[in-house]
């Protein structure tokens, strides 16, 4: 593991608030699957795909898409269950792996750079691990990697649910008994480590995707489904078996980045840490006073240490 090198600031173009990304529908396997594009500004940049985490959208990447813009042409997809995507029958790592890369093969753009965050992190990790020739580069943000107690985060109240016989039914009505607003106020609560840095106009933008989830039937079995996979991955992880995620991590042959935030309350702050370790060709890059979505948090330093991680690994050997 090595330190990440961070790109001049400069190399950057200068801040904004885009509005999302425009969007456009694929079908592959008979399910629709929502992405969103940001065009290239620079003449050789190259192919990115970007992965949220769970109950996130596409436009969780609408700001550190845009700042890369000169240097990566990206797509953001909306997994299975979430944003405007079909649901799946299944909502396991495995499952979301499967449709990435079919998504992948599909779009035909060769290698990519995929960044996943949280839950899209450890999809990633499966991807990057068994279709090395579909990634070019792997960023990893708050990767929700095993660790041993998952209580003790903000998931921490949701996960005697997983236990129940029709939990999501339990949980569309928790979700029944609390206004947008209250919703809204309490995923940035949880997500940020400061949430005075969440703009007037990205605040919106959030409520507007929970209100998307109250109109939506099939997103506490998705919310759930991909919850319980999580766990379920973390169990394996201690066990025998190729499909440990930390038995795969150590697989992946791609040059990567993973970055943490020191006030993350979803995944344990040491688990960046253990990613970059893990992964041959890994740099940590640790941010304090930043929660578990720092693409959107500090989106000029992720793609500032994006930046830093395509320059090194295009520097001559020898």
């Amino acid at each position: 593991m090595k330190g990440a090198v961070l790109a001049p600031d400069a190399a950057l173009p200068d801040d904004g608030v885009p509005p999302p990304w425009p969007a456009r529908r694929v079908t592959i396997d008979g399910a629709m699957l929502h992405v969103r594009d940001t065009p290239a500004t620079g003449p050789d940049a190259e192919p990115a795909v970007y992965v949220h985490g769970l109950g996130g959208s596409s436009q969780n990447f609408t700001d550190v898409a845009g700042l890369l813009s000169g240097h990566l042409a990206g797509q953001a997809v909306d997994l299975p269950g979430f944003g405007y995507s079909d649901p799946s029958r299944r909502y396991s790592l495995p499952a979301f792996a499967d449709r990435l890369i079919g998504y992948l093969e599909y779009a035909g753009r060769g290698p990519v750079h995929l960044v996943g965050n949280s839950l899209g992190g450890a999809i990633s990790v499966v991807v990057a691990a068994l279709r090395p020739d579909l990634i070019r580069t792997l960023t990893l943000i708050s990767p929700a990697m095993p660790f041993l107690d998952p209580r003790r985060t903000a998931q921490g109240p949701v996960l005697p649910l997983l236990a129940l016989p029709r939990a999501e039914r339990l949980f569309a009505w928790g979700m029944a008994r609390m206004t947008v607003d209250e919703m809204a106020e309490q995923v940035l609560a949880a997500c940020f480590g400061d949430t005075t840095r969440v703009s007037p106009q990205r605040r919106a933008e959030a409520i507007e995707e929970i209100r998307l989830r109250y109109t939506v039937a099939h997103y506490p079995k998705a919310y759930l489904g991909a919850l319980r996979g999580l766990v379920s991955s973390f169990v394996r992880a201690y066990l025998p078996g190729d499909n440990s995620l930390w038995r795969l991590a150590a697989r992946i042959a791609a040059p990567t980045l993973v970055i943490g935030g020191l006030d993350d309350r979803l995944v344990d702050p040491r688990v960046p840490a253990q990613v970059a370790r893990m992964i041959p060709d890994g740099r940590l890059l640790m941010l304090p006073g930043v929660g578990h979505v720092a693409q959107m948090e500090v989106p000029r330093l992720v793609a500032r240490g994006i930046v830093g991680m395509l320059a090194d690994t295009r520097l001559p050997v020898g």
